[in-house]
């Protein structure tokens, strides 16, 4: 992409909205002078960041925000000026190349199904995410914005992450497993064989078969493949573990030891600090949209706009819809 990236981010949106959004943002376009964002939210949110002197930041102001309590299709037909609406629909117009939220995931899959629609072939947007692995990371999706999947859907969310990862890499295809109960040919349920024919028979896939729960974070496979509600469960633990294994580094010796040790720390085990793999792709819409976890700290939700740039600048849906356009063998539909 050339010229400038610009970023339509929603300062409403997560548990601390502005209080993280605009800093976050000032710190991105210090860093990044050859990016331009439009900050959407409420008149009382924008003013923080009024005096900014940079002339790449433009305040749109919105009447309306998305709350937590919103079901999302109450927010879909009455949250038409909210600040994530209006994010979404600056894509749409062209006046913006991605979209970063923190606000409720429900309700920016409808809105963005709504606003951008889906590319031809996807029938359901699914949320992808980079996570710590020992030879450097795995994507795993979905990741919650499908609780249950159909096996065409599961092999829609293989493509769309194989695009996601040859974005800005090598031609190498990425290697795919899907996510099991065991790693043996006749385990699983039905959902999950009928997906495994599919990804086996589908020569624009590097598949590897299934991989257990306990082997997602050995680097055996670029890319993890389940349902939503399986990835979310799976996400939140790996999360909580990393917590709980920071939490006792930081407790288990004296502050002077903690002190003295913090250098090494960092290096040994800031990989596992579930801030640095903020920001989920919200794959298979017709522009870029990035979600941010809500609880993250403005260094957070940094990374989520960094992960936004990256795949403006990669041309991903542009990449997904052209691996989905390559011909698939011809599938059985007895699934």
């Amino acid at each position: 992409m050339a010229g400038a990236v610009v970023i339509a981010v929603d300062a409403m949106g997560g548990d601390h909205g502005p209080a993280v959004t605009a800093p976050a943002v000032a710190a991105f376009l210090a860093n990044h002078p050859d990016v331009r964002v439009r900050l959407f939210g409420e008149r009382a949110a924008l003013r923080a960041l009024s005096g900014d002197r940079s002339g790449r930041l433009t305040l749109v102001e919105c009447s309306q925000r998305v709350e937590r309590e919103d079901r999302p299709a109450h927010a879909l037909r009455h949250k038409r000026d909210s600040s994530m609406w209006r994010a979404l629909q600056a894509v749409a117009e062209g006046s913006a190349d991605a979209c970063v939220s923190a606000g409720d995931t429900g309700a920016l899959m409808a809105m963005g199904m709504a606003v951008l629609g889906t590319l031809p072939g996807i029938e359901r947007p699914a949320l992808c995410a980079q996570i710590p692995a020992v030879s450097g990371r795995v994507c795993l999706l979905d990741l919650g914005a499908n609780v249950d999947c159909d096996p065409e859907q599961l092999h829609q969310f293989a493509r769309m992450g194989t695009a996601l990862l040859q974005v800005g890499s090598s031609d190498r295809l990425p290697r795919v497993a899907l996510l099991n109960v065991g790693a043996e040919g006749g385990k699983g349920n039905r959902v999950v064989k009928a997906a495994a024919e599919r990804l086996a028979a589908d020569p624009s896939l590097h598949y590897q078969g299934f991989i257990e729960g306990d082997q997602l974070l050995l680097g055996q496979a670029d890319l993890v493949v389940c349902d939503g509600f399986v990835g979310n469960v799976a996400l939140k633990s790996i999360e909580g573990l990393a917590r709980l294994l920071l939490g006792r580094l930081r407790e288990s010796s004296g502050a002077w030891r903690r002190w003295a040790a913090q250098p090494l720390l960092a290096e040994a085990f800031g990989f596992l600090d579930p801030a640095q793999y903020n920001g989920a792709s919200l794959l298979g819409l017709r522009g870029v949209v990035v979600k941010s976890h809500g609880g993250v700290d403005a260094a957070g939700f940094g990374y989520a706009l960094g992960a936004a740039l990256a795949e403006a600048r990669g041309g991903l849906p542009e990449r997904i819809a052209e691996l989905l356009a390559t011909p698939r063998p011809h599938q059985s539909t007895d699934d």
